[in-house]
């Protein structure tokens, strides 16, 4: 499974986790297809989103112009999540890498709005952990 595919899968993995709280082992499990696997690049998106979700979640409170996190759509709101796990917590990807990601990701599953939405956060998020990091 390439990463591309392993953010497809954590992003309704997190979807699922959101809505119905089942565990977290259990949701990745459910949004595998028949011949996937559970990957370590992919478990360690799900559990590290989950385990930084507190932190994550006043990331992007204090990023979101005129919004509560809680008024974001349910997918919008696992897409950036997860894309903001990965670029304050794995380091062997480029922001501009998640960033792009996770735009694709939303356009898949929410169309242009959530796109140019996700894009609007995220460039907020960037220019923050930027500052934070010089």
């Amino acid at each position: 499974m390439n990463r591309r595919l392993a953010r497809l899968r954590a992003v309704q993995a997190l979807f699922q986790i959101d809505l119905t709280a089942v565990e977290w082992k259990e949701a990745l499990s459910n949004s595998l297809e028949d011949s996937e696997e559970i990957t370590p690049f992919l478990e360690k998106i799900v559990s590290g989103t989950l385990s930084h979700q507190e932190e994550i979640d006043g990331i992007l409170s204090k990023n979101l112009s005129n919004w509560s996190l809680d008024r974001v759509g349910n997918v919008d709101r696992a897409v950036l999540r997860m894309a903001v796990h990965e670029m304050k917590y794995i380091d062997d990807i480029p922001m501009n890498v998640t960033f792009n990601e996770a735009i694709e990701l939303a356009k898949a599953f929410g169309g242009e709005e959530s796109g140019r939405f996700v894009n609007g956060v995220l460039s907020k998020v960037v220019e923050a952990i930027s500052k934070e990091e010089n």
